[in-house]
């Protein structure tokens, strides 16, 4: 049933893997994705509303529909054309845009005021929808919540936006610091779970979601908090299995169960790195290679049970974590 058409540009994704490109020291696909990113923006006043993926060419996907007498890899059934997220609101897609932004000028790439005002409009969009609930990095087909992931990511965009305005423009704009603060205060006082003892999946839920391990890896909290190692010690004794790490483990409203997402794992081998952990890190990390085979190829996900890879392959996710 979790059978996706994944034939589109996320905004998410593609910045997360150019950002690993940069890292790599390859700008080129950095620059001409953000290119692709002004142009989508150029077409519209309202960067708020901006959709979590589109066309290649910038466009909106055509409805949802399945195609009954066909079905996928191993029996999946519905083959669908077509991906209701292009309807959801996923209020973390600004964050990594900004951040591949700031990756860029610290790697000393010549960014444009055409890049400014993309940093600008992506911060706006923040200021206008950080406190609403959304469907989140997941997608999930269900009501709308606050998830933590989602309102970290708006911080990110805002602390983000607020170091390219010192390299940029030589000033601290104090309205961006003041809302920086109001996010984190706000994520800091509603995303932790006493009972858990730790930051959960969506404000007032006790749902672990490994996307949690973000609050640490992109510096709203030190790792040496003691909240985001308790944090990071739930996600490993809860979600993970064996060489993977599952992203949750509640009900989605779908039957079936996942395997391991990949990229969780190496958001794990990231954080205990970070925590001082760094024989765990290491162990998990020789895994987690383990999976990618004799072809060196990773696959979305994992599962643990049977012993196989599962999901799209390759898939970039995995191999950028």
């Amino acid at each position: 049933v979790r059978n996706w058409d994944y034939r589109y540009c996320w905004l998410r994704d593609a910045a997360f893997a150019a950002a690993s490109l940069v890292r790599l020291g390859s700008h080129a696909e950095a620059m001409a994705f953000l290119d692709w990113v002004l142009g989508i923006l150029a077409t519209r006043t309202d960067p708020e509303r901006l959709a979590p993926l589109y066309n290649v060419t910038g466009r909106h996907l055509p409805p949802e529909a399945d195609i009954s007498e066909m079905a996928g890899y191993g029996g999946s059934r519905p083959v669908r054309v077509g991906n209701a997220a292009d309807g959801q609101v996923q209020l973390d897609v600004f964050g990594p845009v900004v951040d591949l932004v700031h990756i860029l000028l610290e790697r000393g790439e010549a960014l444009s005021a055409e890049h400014w005002r993309l940093v600008e409009a992506l911060v706006l969009a923040v200021s206008r929808r950080w406190e609403e609930p959304d469907h989140g990095i997941w997608e999930i087909r269900k009501p709308p919540r606050h998830h933590t992931y989602s309102k970290v990511m708006c911080w990110v965009t805002v602390d983000r936006a607020i170091s390219i305005a010192e390299q940029f423009l030589d000033r601290e704009p104090a309205a961006w610091i003041e809302l920086r603060d109001t996010i984190a205060a706000d994520i800091l006082a509603n995303g932790w779970n006493d009972q858990r003892g730790s930051f959960t999946a969506a404000y007032g839920s006790a749902d672990l979601d490994a996307s949690v391990l973000a609050i640490g890896l992109w510096g709203l909290v030190s790792p040496d908090d003691p909240r985001y190692m308790s944090t990071v010690s739930a996600v490993e004794r809860e979600l993970r299995e064996g060489p993977t790490v599952h992203r949750y483990l509640e009900d989605d409203g779908l039957p079936g169960r996942e395997g391991g997402f990949n990229l969780m794992t190496s958001w794990l081998i990231d954080a205990m790195t970070v925590t001082g952990r760094s024989a765990d890190a290491a162990a998990l990390f020789e895994q987690l290679c383990e999976l990618a085979g004799k072809t060196g190829l990773m696959a979305e996900e994992f599962d643990p049970e049977h012993h196989r890879a599962l999901g799209n392959v390759p898939q970039a996710y995995s191999h950028l974590g």
